[in-house]
Parts: structure tokens; sequence; C-alpha cells
């Protein structure tokens, strides 16, 4: 993430919004998003102890409709989204035909003949073209309506509290990942129990020209403004992949431990072919597991791990801890190293040590 200072920024129906509160703006993926408000320390406090609310706009909003909405999203990604009932939500991958990862995304079933999907900012145009080449043929429309459409996370303990406080709906009603659509300040919005902190939460999808009164009906609920600096410290405590730092196309599925996404015994989908190759091909030679430290020192990006002299991976993610108070980080290492194992990495020429652990490194329950 940069500082925001170019004029042709992709902005959300809330920036100006945000400047108003005292944001700091950045660029991300092209999008100029809210980086923090007060401080990402104490915004990640805030959610993990309270609610917070924030502005994730920039990811992409699909709509499926027609009568092979359902077979298409299932022959586009890796889960089976045929088990899905109405009002039903999914984590799912987009794989290109040799098997690495295009995106990680949630799809979310409406109705048979009805699908949103929710893609990351900077992938939404793969996935776009993959859906709609897998549409060919088909009876349905595939629209994008990223730039008609904001997305607004409530998350922390008292989130569904500040949504029914602030709305009148209740989250809590919802089943973990089920969805509604509701009703929303001046329109109506699709309620989702989803969420990227590992807290209870839920997502909002409203029309563009609703968001402002949704987010301040919000704050009014008690939800503090959050930028996603804090929502990625909250990610990685969790260990929850991001992609372009710990999945992208130069990683499959079984290397990232995200087979169980990948259900290989049902109809074709892109990339199916390449993953069946792959998964009977013996395993992974490297797995993405959490390093957690003792010390403050966080590994960072792109450093090499270390077993003794000997290098055995490489950091795709790292940060402080603000729950456990040391550095915590993501890495892929070469198998068969795993949870237990002790290694080490060169942070600024200090050479410090961390336990290779399977996260997630706090422990929270999304599905409270």
């Amino acid at each position: 993430m940069t500082e925001a200072d170019a004029d042709d920024l992709i902005e959300t129906a809330l920036t100006a919004r945000h400047r108003e509160l005292g944001a700091k703006l950045v660029d991300f993926a092209g999008w100029r998003m809210p980086l923090e408000f007060e401080g990402t320390l104490a915004e990640h406090q805030r959610v993990r102890e309270r609610v917070g609310v924030f502005d994730v706009s920039h990811l992409g909003t699909l709509w499926l409709t027609g009568a092979d909405a359902t077979a298409t999203v299932a022959a586009s990604f890796t889960n089976d989204a045929t088990v899905l009932a109405d009002g039903a939500s999914q984590y799912t991958l987009c794989c290109d035909d040799d098997g690495g990862i295009v995106d990680d995304l949630i799809v979310y079933r409406l109705a048979a003949d009805r699908w949103m999907v929710v893609p990351n900012a900077a992938n939404t145009a793969a996935v776009l073209r993959a859906l709609r080449a897998t549409a060919q043929g088909r009876d349905v429309a595939v629209e994008d309506g990223s730039r008609d459409h904001a997305i607004l996370a409530v998350q922390g303990p008292d989130a569904h509290a500040a949504v029914e406080r602030a709305l009148g709906h209740r989250p809590q009603d919802l089943e973990h990942l089920g969805l509604a659509e509701v009703d929303v300040p001046g329109g109506t919005g699709v309620l989702c129990r989803t969420g990227y902190t590992g807290e209870p939460g839920s997502e909002l999808i409203v029309p563009n020209g609703h968001a402002v009164a949704v987010f301040d009906a919000l704050l009014d609920g008690g939800a503090a403004p959050v930028g996603l600096g804090a929502r990625d410290t909250l990610r990685l405590e969790m260990g929850y992949p991001l992609h372009g730092n710990d999945i992208d196309r130069s990683t499959d599925p079984f290397e990232a431990r995200l087979g169980w996404a990948v259900k290989l015994d049902r109809g074709p989908f892109r990339g199916a072919d390449a993953l069946a190759r792959r998964k009977a091909g013996g395993g992974p030679r490297r797995r993405l597991f959490g390093l957690l430290g003792t010390s403050r020192r966080p590994p960072r990006a792109g450093m090499t791990v270390h077993r003794g002299v000997e290098p055995v991976g490489t950091v795709t993610s790292g940060s402080y801890s603000p729950v456990l108070g040391v550095g915590i980080g993501l890495a892929y290492v070469a198998d068969p190293l795993g949870p237990g194992d002790e290694v080490s990495v060169d942070v600024r020429g200090t050479d410090v040590g961390f336990e290779v652990v399977r996260p997630p490194f706090v422990d929270r329950d999304p599905k409270g």
C-alpha cells in the first residue's frame, strides 16, 4: 500500500466520509482506501475487544443470473457450489489451467438462478473473465456491479449487536456463512455472516447511494471506523492467506494448505485436471505454515527462513501481533518441516528464532 496521491485512483462511495473522519488514505490495488483512522494498533484492539466497521468496497461484486447460474459457478471454482442451499455462501478458489491460484473468494447463493461472487480487488477482472468464459453456451448472464456497490464489514465481539442497533437486523439469526436480503436506510442490501478477522461479524453489500447512510448508522450503533492496516494484522493473527502475498498463480491449493476447498470428485471445473495431477504426484514439496516468534521482531515478506545454516523457505507475510505481543508470519517451508520445528529468520541483520505452527495464532470463533 502506498500514499494515495494519484488523481486516477478509484474512490469508494465513502471516501469523502473517510476524509471527514481524518483517515490516512493509501493506494490499494488502484483504489483510494483508508489505511487507518485512529491508528492500526488501536483499531486492531477495537475489533478484538468490541466492534469496528471496515470499508472494503474495493472488493469485486459480480452477479450471475439465469437457469445455469449454479452450474456456471460450480464449473468456475474449486469447491462444490452445488451443495449450497439458498441463503448460503462458500469459500472457494479460482484456479488457472495449470492449477495456480488466480484468486480466493466467497460465492453467495441467493437462489438457484441468482448468485453473487466477491473476488479480491486486484483479481476482479480475472475472475470476471473466468466466469464469462465458463458461461459461454450457458443460460446465464454475468454482470460486473463492482463500481455500483459498497461493502461494509462489521467485525468484533459486539458486531451483531451493533448491526441490530443500527439497522434493526439480527445477523446472529443467520447461520455462519448465511445471507439474506434486507432493508437498509434508503434501499435494499445483502447481509452476510462472513468476515476476514476471525471475530463474529457480518458484511453488508449495499448500492453506493445508500452507503453513507448505512455507514453512519453503524457508527451510531457503536462501531468504530477501521482501516486496512488493522484488517491485515487481524487476518494474519488468524492465518488467513492474502492473495498476492501468500497465494498467487505460482502456488497451488495443496501447498497453501487449502486443499479442503478443492472438490475433485465431481464434474469438471477450471484447473481440475492439473490439480488432480498435482494431488497424485506425491504431495507438495513445500507448505504454507505459521511462524510464531518469542520477541517483538516480526518477519517480513521476502525474508529467507533457515534451519541451522540451510535455507528452507520464504516468508510471505509478517507483522507484530497486538494480541500476543510477538512477531508472527506466514511462510512456505520445505517438506517435511511442520508444526513444532524450530527455524530462524534474518530480520535486518539479527537472527530471530521462530517456531513453525499451524495457524490460527489466536483463539477466536467467527461462528459466535
